[in-house]
């Protein structure tokens, strides 16, 4: 090669490498790092004050068992979150009656789930909720001695109530998948209407029920929940804002990865935070799901499209 043409050959190289591409990069890592750091660390802040709220004692032995007060707290906090930063891209044409089932279906999954948290330790419910399919981890992970399932009274409901979140959290995925299929719409018009038509339920459910006037009582006694609950209900809007701005601007898959090991961070938390007993039975469960789930996740990323 001459030397005009190896001159040639630098300066084409120089020219592909674009500092306005070396910027972006920058960028997008500094992106995925705003986003990895507002989903766990939002969730975080969920897991421990939902975990307080619920199991939580006041007064020695009062308990907190206003679940449909604690889904609304959520649901209209959401839907206000999303009314206001999807501004005038939030139109579509999605037919209500799509969102008034899909609301349905959420809200119950979201009852059952915090439900469960009356009867199971919070370490249980997200390896439960989250991982099902792997049986044999999570089976691991719940299995309990004999000296410890004679001791304990009321066993069965937690694990009905998850089964019941897990089989309402499918309807609402093939709901939601109906409406992408067919339907112009955007995530946070979906977060709107799904959070607003499930706030309307619960508002109906707490006045038919009564639970509206036993949970103000029980503000009245102790009003420092409140600060506990819009906390809750921040972290909630804010970690789901993290993970629509992730699926947006980098892929499904990175959400999946990070939102993984959110939940495993989640575990280990709540296991120094709140001293849950853990086996080492149950430790080798819990790696044996999340490796199946990391391990899942790079061969999908290796996988043709």
């Amino acid at each position: 090669m001459t030397r005009p043409e190896a001159e040639d050959v630098t300066a084409k190289h120089k020219a592909k490498i674009d500092p306005h591409d070396q910027r972006s990069f920058v960028n997008n890592a500094l992106h995925l790092i705003i986003c990895a750091a507002g989903i766990l660390g939002f969730f975080f802040a969920f897991g421990v004050y939902q975990e307080k709220i619920v199991q939580g004692k006041y007064d020695g032995n009062d308990k907190f068992t206003y679940t449909q007060a604690l889904v609304f707290f959520v649901c209209a906090a959401s839907s206000i979150f999303a009314y206001f930063f999807m501004g005038d891209g939030g139109h579509d044409n999605v037919p209500k009656r799509y969102y008034v089932s899909c609301a349905a279906s959420y809200l119950l999954a979201m009852l059952s789930s915090n439900q469960a948290l009356q009867y199971l330790p919070y370490p249980t419910q997200v390896l439960a909720k989250s991982f099902l399919f792997i049986v044999f981890g999570v089976a691991l992970f719940m299995y309990k001695d004999k000296k410890t399932a004679q001791a304990e009274g009321g066993i069965g409901w937690g694990e009905i109530l998850l089964i019941l979140s897990l089989a309402f959290d499918g309807t609402t995925t093939s709901i939601q998948d109906q409406i992408k299929t067919h339907y112009k719409r955007t995530a946070l018009s979906m977060m709107f209407y799904m959070n607003f038509f499930a706030s309307i339920f619960l508002i109906i459910g707490l006045v038919a029920t009564g639970e509206l006037f036993e949970f103000i009582a029980f503000v009245q006694r102790y009003p420092e929940i409140l600060w506990s609950l819009s906390i809750f209900a921040i972290s909630s809007c804010a970690g789901q804002y993290f993970i629509f701005k992730t699926v947006h601007e980098f892929s499904p898959l990175t959400c999946s990865i990070i939102t993984t090991t959110r939940k495993l961070f989640t575990i280990i938390i709540s296991v120094i935070f709140f001293s849950h007993p853990i086996s080492e039975r149950q430790m080798v469960a819990t790696f044996i799901v999340f490796a199946c789930l990391f391990l899942d996740a790079m061969g999908s990323k290796k996988r043709p499209k």
